[in-house]
């Protein structure tokens, strides 16, 4: 799979604190995203799950404690200046904040001319004057209602698409986007998701979707990973996950989600919630254990494999031994376009 690999996390761990008190906020991620994959993989959990250093890891914002990163099969740290260049281009990001990423005393023309102008896009000023006009139209912008305005003149949800467009400048090869719609208005929200599934079906862009809220993800994605303190509880095709979730964390994500069936019971999974939270020293087994309603004497004793649960999806509990378990390494294997689950067991 290396071969063919844009980005690859290679057994990667990130560790914040010192020797006795410290988070694990990633743990042992092994991760590939094929250089042709025109889905949408989401990644979800609660906050403090790992699911942004996931994407932080990914954009190179942060070094890996343990492990490596690649692109194109290359460590990120081995990089020359023009294999960094190149990598800038084609991992772009699009942030929680549709206001950080802007200069509130310059025009929100200056967002999309820099990329045009640090990457030699266009070898006009007319050039790169269509190339913006366009960007906005493929995000359902019209120019003249946005070109030549502050970023306070905007909404958020216009802010948040003109984040898009600039991403979309570069013709990158993957674009991470980490919460785009939980700060704009809900009316907005499905306007900007629209935008995004347009992008990544008519232009093949692959879309790595980190949001806790599994409702945008179940509408959006194909496929979704589900992370808790660090660790995959539980991934695969987003349809069978989140119809029928397996993992006990993953089924009380579900249970949260208010469904407009007035049918269905919101919230009926009793979880339990420990006093405080353990610390990471402390943690042998598995890490939803304090809170877990099926908690057996192994699960604090070592750390469950990823098992194959079927329907080509992998479930890190001990529920599921009595299955066969996946390697991490081949956990990216249900990712592949058109092509069946292959997973290889130990």
């Amino acid at each position: 799979m290396s071969d063919e690999a844009l980005i690859e996390l290679r057994h990667v761990s990130k560790i914040f604190g010192g020797k006795k008190d410290y988070t694990v906020a990633l743990e042992d991620m092994t991760l590939t995203l094929p250089e042709t994959f025109p889905k949408i993989l989401t990644v979800a959990g609660e906050s403090g799950s790992g699911k942004t250093t996931l994407g932080m890891l990914m954009l190179g914002f942060y070094t890996p404690t343990i492990g490596e990163v690649a692109f194109r099969g290359k460590n990120l740290r081995e990089l020359n200046r023009h294999e960094m260049f190149q990598y800038r281009r084609q991992v772009q990001a699009v942030f929680q904040d549709p206001f950080a990423v802007y200069n509130p005393f310059y025009k929100v023309d200056n967002l999309l001319s820099i990329p045009i102008k640090n990457f030699k896009l266009a070898s006009s000023k007319a050039e790169a004057q269509e190339m913006m006009e366009n960007a906005l139209r493929r995000v359902g912008l019209r120019p003249e209602e946005t070109l030549g305005r502050y970023p306070h003149q905007l909404s958020g949800g216009q802010r948040q698409r003109i984040a898009v467009a600039r991403a979309l400048l570069l013709q990158p090869k993957l674009l991470i986007t980490d919460e785009p719609v939980s700060m704009v208005d809900a009316s907005l929200r499905s306007t900007i998701l629209k935008s995004l599934r347009e992008l990544n079906k008519e232009y093949g862009i692959p879309l790595l979707y980190i949001t806790h809220d599994l409702t945008t993800a179940y509408h959006i994605s194909d496929y979704i990973m589900i992370l808790y303190r660090g660790n995959v509880m539980e991934a695969g095709d987003v349809e069978a996950v989140i119809r029928d979730p397996k993992h006990p964390y993953t089924q009380l994500l579900v249970a949260s989600i208010p469904w407009p069936d007035p049918n269905l019971k919101w919230g009926g999974i009793e979880i339990i919630v420990p006093p405080r939270r353990t610390p990471d020293a402390e943690l042998k087994g598995c890490k939803f254990a304090p809170r877990c309603p099926h908690v057996m004497d192994i699960c604090h004793q070592e750390r469950p494999h990823l098992y194959d649960a079927g329907d080509g999806r992998v479930v890190s509990c001990y529920l599921y031994r009595d299955r066969p378990y996946v390697r991490r390494e081949d956990l990216s294997s249900m990712f592949l376009d058109d092509q069946e689950p292959a997973f290889q067991t130990e």
